[in-house]
């Protein structure tokens, strides 16, 4: 990941921006383009284009962050891809009723959105397919629920598409990585690392001891 082929794309799911600042920030100095996506992207979607997410995770601590990351994001010229559509839940749960709502609409109060919809998959499509190198930490979904799986599987469809083309596809991460362990196409990336706390303390900058020994061989 020192020189990979550009464009070159991360995408980041998971549920609260504050766990991933550092992140996001180390990642903005290096990337072309960046999805944010799963529960944290209703922190971006609230603060940036005050959408109605109620009963949507929302990450306060990290929500104070958002225009800073942002401004750095133009900065960089940085791509940045939120998703558009939601499949919406009435409450945490395998057994919830669904829906589905977008950004016009707002999610109904009282109700959480749980997984993106068709238009978000097709919005990530289209960044995979531009892109020479994929990173990707963090589902877009609840992907354990199977109700609210389908974006997980469509993006790991479109990972999966863009490895057998020969791109690099790096899937850093547990709960990623347990995806690609799910739907069984661990062997058809480029390249899958099942330590979510270590591989994104190497994404974030910090040095790990092993990997430095490895570095300066």
């Amino acid at each position: 990941l020192e020189k990979p082929e550009r464009p070159f794309l991360a995408i980041l799911g998971g549920a609260k921006v504050s766990d991933k600042i550092q992140l996001i920030d180390n990642l903005l100095d290096k990337v072309n383009s960046l999805i944010i996506c799963g529960g944290m992207s209703f922190t971006f979607k609230k603060v940036l284009e005050n959408v109605n997410i109620a009963n949507s995770l929302f990450d306060e601590a990290g929500s104070k962050k958002v225009p800073e990351l942002m401004e750095k994001a133009k900065k960089n010229n940085v791509k940045i891809t939120l998703p558009c559509d939601y499949i919406t839940a009435d409450k945490f749960d395998a057994n919830a009723n669904t829906g589905t709502a977008d950004d016009k609409s707002g999610i109904p109060d009282g109700w959480m959105g749980l997984d993106c919809g068709e238009k978000s998959v097709q919005l990530y499509k289209q960044a995979i397919d531009e892109a020479k190198t994929i990173l990707w930490n963090g589902p877009p979904g609840v992907f354990e629920m199977e109700k609210f799986s389908g974006g997980t599987k469509a993006t790991m469809n479109c990972a999966v598409e863009a490895a057998q083309k020969g791109k690099i596809v790096i899937i850093g991460g547990g709960d990623t990585a347990t995806v690609a362990a799910n739907y069984g196409v661990e062997d058809k990336l480029s390249h899958v690392s099942t330590g979510g706390g270590a591989s994104l303390e190497l994404l974030e900058g910090k040095e790990l001891p092993g990997v430095a020994a490895l570095s300066s061989k």
